[in-house]
């Protein structure tokens, strides 16, 4: 991890679970954190929980990715105070419970598209575009799921696979579209099983094992602390004894 020592690292959806883990660990590994959240309190909250010498390495901006505009101003912020992004840790993602085939949910099935994709697909834009300008080779890193490989039938989970079904492919075709490019910037996704979070239905989390948030953000920094001749594409991760 000393390459990546005193370098610009976004999280996005920093404000809790998966993302608030990332956040700390990063800080912890010495870059600059810089946590996307609407809830943007929440972050700048985390502080306290770093120690006294590294916290001003966590910085908070308010941005809902679901909104172009919100990306576009945040990243034009983050190029001016901070010089740019040489790490992108897509994390942010919603999951609204209802049936596909039900009436009357379409502004939820947009906000998941909108946020666990096109969210995704529009920070990766502008955080390639500030590695290429600079000649950085930078780390775009995914937070998938197993949802986004094979489908279990649970009810309720609606369109939120076909969102991580999407980061599966997007994540082969950024890799592609990098390849070609000729830059030496990575892509990886990381694809969880059960993570104890907010964002769990409190059902499925009473019956199924869970990892923990820091499971995650311990396997985000063993991504990133590879040679840059190595690039995991894709890690997934389930807790012991899952059973789908």
């Amino acid at each position: 991890m000393n390459r990546w020592k005193g370098k610009v690292a976004v999280v996005t959806g920093a404000s809790s679970g998966i993302g608030a883990a990332t956040a700390k660990a990063l800080v912890k590994a010495g870059l600059v954190v810089v946590g996307l959240a609407r809830r943007v309190e929440r972050v700048d909250a985390l502080k306290g929980e770093l120690d006294k010498e590294i916290r001003h390495r966590l910085n908070a901006i308010k941005c809902d990715i679901s909104k172009e505009d919100d990306i576009l101003n945040t990243f034009k912020l983050i190029e001016v105070k901070f010089g740019g992004v040489d790490v992108l840790i897509n994390n942010a993602g919603v999951l609204r419970r209802s049936l596909l085939l039900e009436t009357g949910n379409i502004a939820q099935l947009r906000e998941v598209i909108d946020t666990n994709v096109m969210g995704l697909v529009m920070c990766s834009q502008q955080a390639y575009t500030s590695m290429k300008n600079r000649a950085v080779d930078g780390h775009i890193v995914h937070i998938n799921s197993i949802l986004g490989h094979h489908l279990i039938d649970y009810p309720g989970l609606s369109i939120y696979p076909a969102s991580k079904f999407a980061v599966t492919a997007i994540t082969e075709t950024m890799r592609q579209e990098l390849r070609k490019e000729g830059t030496k910037i990575k892509v990886t996704s990381i694809s969880p099983g059960v993570v104890r979070t907010e964002m769990t239905p409190e059902d499925i989390a009473k019956i199924a094992p869970a990892l923990e948030a820091e499971d995650i953000a311990n396997a985000i920094v063993y991504v990133l602390g590879t040679p840059p001749r190595v690039q995991i594409h894709e890690l997934i991760i389930k807790p012991v004894g899952e059973n789908f």
